[in-house]
């Protein structure tokens, strides 16, 4: 990828993509605290999952999904909604493309080490995310307490809507199962597809906090925003345009987790 050197303005959009539709639950965190901005999400549905893929192949799609949100729809920021893309080409796409804002997830160890005391703390994620150098610093500052568990397959059941189903909480009840004696004070949500999950986490984890990073990416797209002078202008109209590389049953399927209650 060539440096873009193209004029930015603060009345574009922001390009924000994911291995599918699970950084539809930062888009729309985004929109709560950014009402003004126009956003354009991509979901690579049609490559996922990213989780089990080598870091080249990842960096290849994030290259990709970049070009097309610059390119394509002149977006003035990204937001890489996605861990294991975060893992595999954050890095590289900065160093590449330094005049672009590109702000990614990060997984929310050091908010749940403020609520480590005795018990432990789980963080759920892609085996990508956690291969990846990202989430190795992040655990040695913030891992104390911290069983990291790798969900592979676990991301597939909100590509497929199943949110509630008894097989995703049979894969759940068998994830947590090895820690059900132990006292568990917080669950990271180590994936932005896992954020959908919430409802079933809280019925098999009564009063456990739940943790992911979606809140604290979008203050700091804010923040990058303001620093570099590209907020949407205050008689702006926000909206949302969503796009997927799996055709149009994904982007229903985007479309109804964004809307949802």
């Amino acid at each position: 990828m060539t440096e873009n050197k193209r004029e930015l303005h603060s009345a574009a959009p922001i390009g924000m993509f994911d291995s599918g539709v699970g950084g539809i639950s930062v888009l729309r965190e985004a929109v709560r605290l950014l009402p003004r901005e126009r956003f354009i999400f991509f979901g690579d549905t049609k490559n996922a999952p990213y989780g089990t893929k080598s870091r080249e192949e990842v960096l290849r799609l994030s290259r990709a999904a970049v070009e097309k949100l610059t390119e394509e729809y002149g977006a003035k920021a990204i937001v890489i909604a996605c861990n294991t893309a975060t893992s595999a080409a954050a890095a590289t796409l900065r160093m590449e493309m330094p005049q672009l804002p590109i702000i990614a997830m990060e997984p929310a160890l050091k908010p749940a080490s403020l609520l480590h005391h005795d018990g432990i703390v789980l963080s759920l994620a892609t085996p990508g995310t956690i291969a990846g150098e990202k989430y190795a610093q992040l655990y040695a500052l913030y891992g104390k307490g911290v069983k990291s568990i790798p969900c592979p397959g676990l991301m597939e059941f909100v590509e497929r809507g199943e949110l509630d189903s008894p097989s995703l909480l049979s894969y759940l009840e068998a994830t947590l199962a090895p820690y059900s004696q132990q006292k568990i004070e917080a669950i990271v949500l180590g994936c932005t597809h896992y954020s959908f999950l919430k409802k079933a986490l809280h019925q098999l984890c009564p009063g456990v906090p739940l943790l992911d990073g979606n809140e604290g990416t979008v203050r700091q797209l804010r923040r990058r925003l303001e620093q570099e002078g590209l907020l949407a202008p205050e008689n702006a109209e926000g909206g949302v345009e969503l796009l997927s590389s799996g055709g149009e049953n994904a982007v229903k399927q985007m479309r109804f987790l964004l809307d949802a209650e």
